[in-house]
């Protein structure tokens, strides 16, 4: 059996961590751009005003997507490389852009797949209340038809946000993230339903102006694997995968029951009480608008087990188990049990839109980037999703973080996630161990992990 003969293998980027060129090309100011230039939030003072100067060198970048054998990209468009101001008058520059990465792919025989928002929000904007003004829909919604109207002839697969948990949850709520607020759960609840709003808006409109458009959507969030195959204790798992925490921001169910179900998880509506967002008559029903696939973006998971009373409790983690260099678990199982839990919930294909791990690369006396626990990483993550699409869950694609190193956000360059190893200083790209480990993968449609 093994993964489809249709199966989408690719990589991904986004815009603001590989593109450089902040004040170029006619682009205007993002809230990372006000971010970065502020002293004390990015590690060592690093900025994304050069990263790895993809707005210069694509097609080179190409050409190592055409080596590496990915059928599909996935990247974002900068919003603010688009529309300047976030609205009004359209960046020709930028438009340009993005016309020429999409057709280097198509010419190389690469499916762009592109993310209309990957956190690279219109600063223009920003001063209008962001996505705490009722009219951010309407901002994401032109933004989406400007879009639509000028790529849609080239650009056939649309993901309508990334990580919703984490543009608003490190950025508006603990301030880590741009741009670096504080606000009340009143007021990240409400931005939080301007989100799904904004994401529904944008659906509506991709369909309207692209034909045969495919539309997905990609959240992250906590997710959990049983401690053991006991049923009680994977019934444990299914419960906490989709419960609504009390730092409901990285909440699964929060954020993708109101696209997938039309309405909001009954546990967090009674916890928030007076606190909940506003909701139109209508709101729902524009949030559920029909998807094609449902993208997830997915890095590492919890072991819990039953408690004995219907509810779950986490399980302590082996004494010296298995890390990144970004101090996050190893956990393989993640890509059996959520891609599972979230296939039974929501009956819609799925889409693993990122998945991959920071290492300590470096290039070694041979000239190579030497990186044999991403190759480890990336055989035994892949084993699990094959054997979940084996038993029946429907993946339909896997797309690889990163294609290349790149900045990684308040981590700046001290984090290396990509397939390709990029000297900052001179900007030039060493393909790892990992990327030929990936190309035999996909060479081979993953029947030797």
């Amino acid at each position: 059996m093994g993964f489809p003969k249709e199966f989408i293998w690719g990589a991904a980027t986004a815009a603001y961590q590989v593109e450089g060129a902040w004040n170029e090309g006619g682009r205007g100011l993002s809230i990372w751009d006000a971010f970065c230039h502020q002293s004390g939030h990015i590690f060592e003072g690093h900025t994304a005003d050069t990263a790895c100067d993809h707005y210069h060198r694509f097609r080179e970048d190409v050409q190592l997507m055409k080596q590496l054998g990915i059928r599909a990209y996935r990247f974002s468009i900068s919003w603010p490389r688009i529309l300047p101001n976030g609205t009004g008058s359209v960046n020709e520059a930028g438009i340009r852009f993005y016309e020429e990465l999409a057709d280097e792919l198509v010419q190389n025989g690469i499916t762009p797949y592109a993310t209309l928002y990957h956190w690279d929000y219109p600063y223009a904007l920003h001063q209008r209340g962001g996505w705490l003004n009722p009219e951010s829909p309407a901002w994401f919604a032109a933004y989406t038809r400007v879009v639509a109207q000028r790529l849609g002839g080239k650009i056939k697969h649309f993901f309508t946000l990334n990580e919703p948990q984490c543009f608003i949850g490190l950025g508006y709520e603990n301030g880590e993230h741009a741009p670096g607020l504080h606000c009340s759960q009143k007021d990240c609840l409400q931005m939080a339903h301007h989100v799904l709003l904004a994401h529904g808006r944008a659906v509506q409109v991709l369909r309207d102006v692209i034909p045969g458009v495919q539309v997905g959507y990609a959240p992250t969030g906590s997710s959990f694997y049983p401690a053991t195959d006991a049923p009680e204790d994977v019934e444990a798992a299914r419960k906490a995968t989709f419960d609504v925490p009390e730092r409901w921001t990285f909440s699964i169910s929060w954020w993708s029951d109101p696209v997938l179900l039309g309405q909001y998880p009954e546990a967090g509506v009674r916890m928030f009480g007076q606190d909940m967002p506003q909701i139109g008559k209508q709101d729902l029903q524009l949030i559920s608008q029909p998807l094609d696939f449902y993208g997830q973006n997915i890095y590492n998971s919890a072991p819990v087990r039953a408690d004995g009373n219907g509810g779950y409790v986490c399980v302590p983690r082996p004494v010296g188990y298995a890390r990144t260099a970004f101090d996050w678990p190893v956990t393989p199982q993640s890509l059996y049990w959520e891609p599972k839990f979230l296939y039974e919930r929501y009956r819609t294909p799925i889409v693993i839109t990122e998945n991959g791990m920071s290492c300590h690369d470096a290039v070694s006396l041979d000239g190579q980037v030497h990186d044999p626990n991403r190759v480890d990483f990336l055989q035994r993550y892949l084993r699990e999703l094959r054997r979940g699409i084996e038993e029946g869950t429907d993946v339909r694609g896997y797309f690889h973080w990163s294609l290349m190193d790149n900045f990684e956000w308040t981590r700046g360059y001290g984090e290396r996630f990509g397939l390709i190893y990029v000297d900052f200083a001179t900007q030039k790209r060493t393909p790892k161990d990992s990327f030929y480990a990936y190309q035999r993968v996909i060479s081979e449609n993953g029947k030797t992990l």
